[in-house]
């Protein structure tokens, strides 16, 4: 009897594990429960592991950066490993003698809120956009394209992507271009264009991460933007000071984007000017980091000397690239821990970029690996495909094709980690 109870009682906890897991997979289980149980686990590593404390240190000097350069072992200066910035090409803007005034305040409407899912920002920020162009999708279809990998949960969306799903999978066009500023967001909330920023986040409960946000609309009277926000709300409970919005879209270069009608691209062009050609884009927005890197002090200094080397790889100036981001890496150090913002390189590659492309390849693995050791599950495709183009180049075959088989299952959509690997002869899996 004892034997038969104690038998029981062994198969009665496996039912109840296997029923347990069952519901925990369920949709509408896991999207509730889920990000709890990450967040436990997450909390209960970085208690024992604190990721602020790690810091990356560039092994090479400027001199040797240089020299690389010059040498036959570092590949020719090309940016086809790089997002591209050319988008449907847009008709000569009209010409205006003088600027149109913009009202004192705006508000769009139409905008249908979501409030994101687990990670989900860039997916559900980019529905509510087109939602105002009465696009009838939702985040689940915007993430099957930005993040296909439901069980490993890529951590970053990067602009490209968005505007590649828009042009691929919608009637609209769009692009994206850095070294905004907040004259710019009125002028095109003013024609009815709802724009969409990346921008730092400072939460209540966590670290620092990088966020999606709508702008909508501004009212100068009370100097704040009204913002559709995915994880904090719609604009009528939730609208912020310029400045705030100033010195947060900085952590991400000033980045944004704009989705239209192909009928108004005449008019987006209009308003960017200059702006809309992206060599002369990167060119300002260079210029403009650099003035802040004088201005700034602190953390706001170190984002400055980090957009300083994203435009200058943009611009395929990796050595001047290479040493902006050797001295914001030197300013990292020097903050105090609770101010680093030690998630940065899950969202911008470009430091890998720079010092793969003067030969540093150890700093790009070196880089890589303080990267890696800070997230909680092996994610992140870009520092997977930059460590592999990085071991190939130092002659780790093995290594190499190891990380760019990572990259591609990540999201075969926005890594070119396929074409290395058909280039090494080995064929692509997911």
């Amino acid at each position: 009897m004892k034997k038969r109870y104690v038998i029981g009682f062994i198969f009665a906890i496996v039912a109840l594990c296997l029923l347990t897991g069952l519901a925990y997979n369920l949709p509408p289980v896991h999207d509730r429960v889920a990000w709890r149980i990450e967040n436990l686990r997450v909390a209960v590593k970085r208690y024992f592991n604190p990721p602020e404390q790690v810091v990356f240190v560039p092994q090479e000097q400027v001199e040797a950066i240089v020299d690389a350069t010059l040498t036959a072992l570092a590949p020719t200066p090309t940016l086809t490993s790089l997002p591209s910035v050319t988008e449907t090409p847009l008709p000569s803007p009209i010409p205006s003698p003088t600027p149109t005034p913009i009202p004192q305040s705006v508000a769009l409407t139409g905008i249908r809120h979501e409030y994101q899912k687990f990670n989900n920002c860039a997916p559900a920020s980019l529905s509510m956009v087109l939602s105002y162009w009465a696009w009838q999708g939702d985040q689940f279809q915007t993430r099957a394209y930005l993040r296909p990998s439901y069980e490993i949960d890529d951590k970053n969306v990067n602009p490209f992507e968005i505007v590649n799903f828009v042009e691929q999978n919608t009637g609209f066009d769009a692009l994206w271009r850095v070294g905004g500023d907040l004259p710019l967001l009125k002028r095109l909330l003013a024609a009815g264009f709802p724009v969409l920023i990346e921008k730092g986040l400072d939460p209540h409960d966590d670290a620092w991460l990088g966020h999606y946000q709508i702008i909508s609309g501004y009212d100068d009277p009370s100097n704040r933007f009204l913002v559709y926000d995915s994880y904090e709300g719609p604009p009528e409970a939730y609208g912020v000071p310029y400045e705030v919005i100033g010195q947060f879209w900085r952590h991400f270069n000033f980045v944004y984007v704009l989705i239209f009608p192909p009928e108004r691209a005449a008019e987006v062009q209009a308003i960017l000017g200059p702006q809309s050609n992206a060599s002369t884009n990167f060119q300002y927005a260079a210029q403009l980091a650099l003035a802040e890197t004088t201005s700034l002090t602190g953390r706001e200094q170190f984002f400055a000397w980090f957009n300083r080397g994203a435009n200058l790889v943009y611009l395929q100036d990796y050595a001047a690239a290479a040493q902006a981001y050797d001295t914001a890496f030197t300013l990292y150090a020097a903050l105090p821990q609770e101010d680093r913002p030690w998630r940065l390189l899950w969202y911008q590659d470009g430091a890998y970029a720079a010092y793969y492309y003067t030969g540093r390849y150890q700093d790009v693995i070196n880089l890589a690996h303080t990267t890696l050791i800070n997230v909680d599950k092996p994610v992140l495709e870009e520092t997977y495909y930059w460590r592999g183009m990085a071991r190939e180049a130092l002659g780790d075959r093995e290594g190499a094709i190891e990380d760019l088989h990572r990259a591609y299952a990540l999201n075969p959509n926005s890594t070119l980690a396929g074409q290395e690997l058909q280039r090494l002869n080995v064929v692509s899996n997911r």
